[in-house]
C-alpha cells in the first residue's frame, strides 16, 4: 500500500486571524507587516490575504512598494503572541488525528495516515473533518494536500487555496506535476531555477523525463534530490519514534455516522491491531489505555484507565476499551469517530503478557 501523507497549510495565517477577530476586514485587502508610513516605510510584508494579492502583493515584498500598489489596504502590525497562541490551538487539533505528526513553523504541519486509513478516499474524509474542526473551533481555513510523500503533499496543499483539498495518488503523480514550473518543488527558488533553465529544464515534467545519472552529472547531489521528489521517491518520515514519545494512538472516522455496535467494534479491533503492530515493532510497553469517541456535532469524550504495571497485550486493551465504551452505549447521538491511545510508555523492557485473571481486581 502506498503511503498517505497530509500537508496542512493555514491560509494567509496572520491575516486570517486578524480578519477573524475583526470581521469588518472581510473582503478587503489586509496586509500584515511593517508600517508603510504612506509609502516611505521600511520593512516588508509578513503575509497578506488574497484580496491584497490581487494587487500583486506577496510575502517579503517591501512595504513601500506594497503601499504604492495598494494604498487603500489595511496595514496591521504583527501580533506574534496572538498568532503563536492560535497556532498552538490548531496544532493541538491536528495532532489528535495522527500519532505521526510534524509541526513546521506556525502555519504548517505534516500528518501521516498510512496506518490508520485504508485508502486515499478515506483519507479525504478525515481531511474534510480536519477542515471542519479547524473552521468551527478556530475560525480560520486550512488547505491540505494528500499524497504518497511529504514533498508531493506540500506541493498539493498549494494547488487549491484557500480551504482546498488536493489528492495526488501514485498513479497520477506525473499528470499532476508535468506542466508545473520547477519552482513548485521545495528547494528550487528564483535564483536556483536559472541554472536549470539554462539546461533546458523548466517544467517538472522535464525533470521526470531526464535520466537520474544525467541529473546527477548536471546538478550533483541536488540533482538527485530534485529527481527523487519529482518521481515520488521522497522517503522522509513524518515522525520517527524517539525516547520522549508520550503516547501511541490511532483514530478512525466512519464513512457515515453510526450507532451500530458491530461497526463500532470492527473499528476498535482495526485500530487496536494497527497500534499493536507499532508497539511490537518498537518493543514498547504501556500502562494507560484511553478511549476517544466523537459523536455527530463534534462532541468528543475521552475515558482512561491506568494499570498497576506495564503490559503489552492486544486482547486486554480491547477488553478495557469496550468496558470504557459502555458508558456511551445508550448515547442518543450517532458515533462519528473512535480512537485508542496507549500512554505511560516504556521501551526496551520485557513486556509482561498478562491475562485477564491477573486484572480481576482492577
Amino acid at each position: 500500500m502506498s503511503r498517505i501523507v497530509l500537508h496542512c497549510d493555514l491560509d494567509c495565517f496572520f491575516a486570517a486571524v486578524e480578519i477573524r477577530d475583526n470581521p469588518q476586514l472581510k473582503g478587503k485587502p489586509v496586509i500584515i507587516g511593517a508600517d508603510p508610513k504612506e509609502g516611505k516605510g521600511r520593512g516588508v510584508i509578513s503575509t497578506c490575504n488574497y484580496e491584497a494579492r490581487k494587487y500583486g502583493l506577496h510575502s517579503a515584498m517591501p512595504i513601500s512598494q506594497a503601499y504604492r500598489r495598494c494604498p487603500h489596504g489595511f496595514y496591521l502590525k504583527p501580533n506574534g503572541n496572538k498568532y503563536f497562541k492560535v497556532s498552538n490551538e490548531v496544532m493541538d487539533i491536528l495532532e489528535k488525528y495522527s500519532d505521526n505528526f510534524q509541526r513546521v513553523g506556525t502555519d504548517e504541519a505534516y500528518l501521516e495516515l498510512t496506518e490508520i486509513t485504508k485508502d486515499f478516499e478515506e483519507a479525504e474524509k478525515i481531511t474534510k473533518e480536519i477542515q471542519e474542526e479547524v473552521l468551527k473551533k478556530i475560525g480560520i481555513t486550512i488547505s491540505i494536500g494528500i499524497a504518497p510523500t511529504k514533498s508531493l503533499a506540500k506541493i498539493a496543499s498549494d494547488e487549491n487555496k484557500p480551504n482546498g483539498i488536493t489528492i495526488v495518488k501514485p498513479e497520477t503523480v506525473y499528470e499532476f506535476l508535468k506542466d508545473m514550473d520547477i519552482t513548485r518543488i521545495p528547494g528550487i527558488g528564483k535564483k536556483t531555477k536559472v541554472y536549470f533553465y539554462k539546461k533546458g529544464i523548466k517544467k517538472i515534467g522535464d525533470i521526470i523525463n531526464t535520466p537520474l545519472p544525467t541529473m546527477i552529472k548536471l546538478f550533483g547531489k541536488h540533482g538527485r534530490w530534485i529527481w527523487n521528489v519529482a518521481n515520488g521517491l521522497d522517503n522522509r518520515k513524518v515522525k520517527e519514534f524517539h525516547e520522549e514519545r508520550k503516547s501511541i494512538s490511532a483514530e478512525r472516522t466512519f464513512f457515515s455516522d453510526t450507532d451500530k455496535f458491530n461497526e463500532i467494534l470492527s473499528k476498535f479491533e482495526d485500530i487496536n491491531k494497527k497500534i499493536h503492530k507499532s508497539i511490537l515493532k518498537h518493543q514498547i510497553t504501556y500502562k494507560t489505555i484511553t478511549l476517544k469517541i466523537r459523536f455527530e456535532g463534534f462532541v468528543t469524550y475521552t475515558r482512561s484507565r491506568t494499570l498497576p504495571f506495564h503490559i503489552q497485550d492486544e486482547k486486554y486493551v480491547l477488553t478495557i476499551i469496550l468496558e470504557l465504551f459502555k458508558e456511551f452505549s445508550n448515547h442518543k447521538k450517532k458515533v462519528r469517530l473512535v480512537g485508542i491511545k496507549l500512554s505511560n510508555l516504556e521501551r526496551n523492557q520485557r513486556a509482561r503478557q498478562t491475562n485477564l485473571i491477573s486484572f480481576s481486581y482492577i
